[in-house]
């Protein structure tokens, strides 16, 4: 039997959403199509527990988002980028449409299993933890307010490691390695390595260089100071401007407030999400291409 697929179409942009017709009958030509419905954070669709594949039309930030949504249902999904990057999502549309009588047909297609953070915040005073979510890129302890700073002390493992000031760290997947870890001076790892990147957001130190832990490791980050308790601050938005003085924000999308005292308690999720691979195309040569990793400089000629 050909397989059963869900389209997911990312609503906030023209281009999914003017493709996501042409992709419908394409996929009703060549499998079938149990719904077409919005990419959101809402309940998963009914025909979810019928579905071999699920197609998610728009760019990365629809594809991290629908990977938070539907990692509990082990179904690969598939992502067509309509968006700036198309870092996650492998396939341009030309290419999904190119080669959707194999992606929807009999024969096996490559898929790829990638690690998940599980993030939970233990409030200050309270003994049990409140379970934020999850997230596949990163998940970020930062300042939300120009010019605060914060300061964290971090534990792997329960080892007491060192404390930061500065705007904040990142504890960064091995495939969001390339997203804002990237940004902010960290190392890049192959998506299948079993480990996690912590990196400084600016750090008030010369010394406080990214590391690598392994992907077992229990990371706890506590907030101790510039969360926004005096000043006139909170956490829960800082004088009306619907900012955080200090926040958890899981994949840029995900965002909990925290106040002094609280402690955020990351490891890996129980569960990988799954990925269709694009044959045609290469890791490295991603980085490549849309990252210009390693590109030379520019020379004179003449």
């Amino acid at each position: 039997m050909t397989r059963a697929a869900i389209l997911l179409t990312n609503p906030r942009s023209a281009e999914a959403r003017a493709a996501a017709h042409d992709v419908a009958r394409v996929i009703a030509a060549h499998g079938t199509l149990l719904a077409s419905v919005e990419a959101d954070q809402g309940p998963v669709p009914p025909e979810t527990g019928r579905a071999d594949v699920l197609i998610v039309l728009g760019g990365d930030g629809t594809l991290l988002a629908q990977a938070r949504r539907f990692v509990d249902h082990d179904i690969p999904l598939l992502g067509v980028n309509l968006g700036r990057l198309g870092y996650i999502a492998e396939f341009s549309l030309d290419g999904f449409v190119d080669q959707s009588r194999a992606l929807l047909g009999t024969e096996p297609f490559l898929t790829r299993s990638l690690s998940m953070l599980h993030a939970s915040v233990v409030r200050s005073g309270e003994r049990s933890a409140r379970v934020c979510g999850v997230a596949l890129n990163e998940a970020v302890v930062a300042t939300g307010l120009p010019r605060h700073m914060i300061e964290l002390s971090m534990a792997i493992d329960g080892r007491i490691g060192p404390s930061l000031s500065g705007d904040g760290l990142i504890v960064s997947t091995p495939i969001g390695s390339t997203a804002y870890n990237l940004s902010a001076g960290g190392p890049i790892l192959a998506p299948e390595a079993d480990v996690f990147a912590i990196t400084p957001l600016a750090p008030h130190s010369l010394a406080f260089r990214p590391v690598v832990v392994s992907g077992a490791s229990q990371i706890e980050l506590s907030v101790l100071r510039g969360a926004g308790r005096g000043n006139g601050l909170s956490g829960h938005g800082a004088g009306g401007s619907g900012q955080q003085a200090c926040a958890l924000v899981l994949d840029g999308q995900v965002s909990e407030p925290l106040d002094d005292g609280d402690r955020v308690l990351l490891r890996r999720h129980e569960r990988q999400v799954r990925f269709v691979r694009n044959p045609r195309s290469d890791y490295w040569r991603t980085l490549i291409e849309r990252l210009n990793w390693a590109v030379p400089p520019k020379r004179r000629e003449g």
